[in-house]
């Protein structure tokens, strides 16, 4: 058997920060797969290496095995309404934060859905990501959907019903420590060891107070200040512009954020964050 017959498509839809990252990770780290992308901003698929640009939605669609969705929540809808009848047999795997396998099996029909929750540090293949099986992915589809994230960092299966909760603490937390470190006395490309416990603390706190078990707080509090710091000091990139990249507008760590900059806790802030992934995922 050639090589060739064994290689899968992965199709990406947005090629924004995250959808961006996880193409060049994947290209470059593993053969097995052909990686097609769209956006629907042209300019950005410009200059491609080791990665296709789809002509359209519903080509990438077609000819894709996999099929991630690397889009704004706001925007999911309509692309799984140009999708749907080209999904049937495929895995969908989808980032769009607040938005749950339900919701998307609601209108796609009996697909096979996983949810996965990346963070910024994915640019340095060291993000903290959660991932959950929908009703009809199998297990083997959740494995899968892992050894593809384990390409950005470390990896943990959750239940769905935390996935907000760590939308909270992993997807928004680098902002947290950014906004720590933007805010401190200390020079950030020489951060203090008792800084980055401070923060693993006040993270892990807020991981508990929202529902996360001990052994699991401390596990993404931990890899996700490391992540955060690891980060600010390979870019050499200022802690605000980094800060500035993982708040979006109208998203969930934009609403920890407006928390913190009025000198709120940590716990606050991951509360504020989980109540916008809520209010996202109620939207139907």
């Amino acid at each position: 058997m050639t090589k060739q017959n064994t290689r899968q498509k992965i199709g990406i839809i947005g090629f924004g920060n995250m959808g961006s990252v996880i193409a060049h990770r994947l290209s470059v780290q593993d053969h097995n797969y052909d990686i097609f992308v769209f956006d629907k901003e042209k300019e950005k698929l410009s200059n491609l290496l080791g990665i296709k640009a789809s002509k359209d939605i519903h080509d990438l669609a077609a000819s894709s095995e996999i099929i991630i969705l690397a889009v704004k929540p706001q925007d999911l809808d309509h692309i799984l309404k140009e999708i749907k009848k080209y999904v049937s047999g495929k895995l969908v795997i989808s980032i769009a934060a607040g938005l749950s396998t339900k919701h998307i099996e609601r209108i796609l029909g009996a697909i096979r859905v996983i949810r996965v929750m990346p963070n910024i540090a994915a640019k340095i293949a060291e993000s903290v990501t959660c991932l959950c099986k929908g009703m009809y992915a199998t297990d083997e589809d959740l494995d899968l959907a892992q050894e593809l994230f384990y390409y950005l960092g470390t990896t943990r299966i959750i239940e769905e019903g935390m996935m907000n909760a760590a939308t909270a603490i992993s997807g928004s937390g680098p902002a947290y420590v950014f906004y720590f470190i933007e805010n401190s006395t200390f020079d950030q490309a020489n951060i203090p060891e008792h800084a980055r416990h401070d923060m693993m603390r006040r993270l892990e706190k807020a991981a508990e107070d929202l529902g996360f078990d001990t052994e699991t707080a401390a596990f993404l509090a931990a890899n996700t200040v490391n992540a955060s710091i690891s980060l600010l000091l390979k870019t050499k990139l200022l802690a605000q512009e980094l800060r500035k990249q993982v708040t979006s507008k109208g998203g969930t760590t934009e609403a920890a954020m407006e928390v913190l900059t009025k000198d709120g806790l940590w716990e606050e802030a991951a509360r504020a964050a989980l109540k916008r992934a809520e209010a996202l995922a109620r939207r139907d």
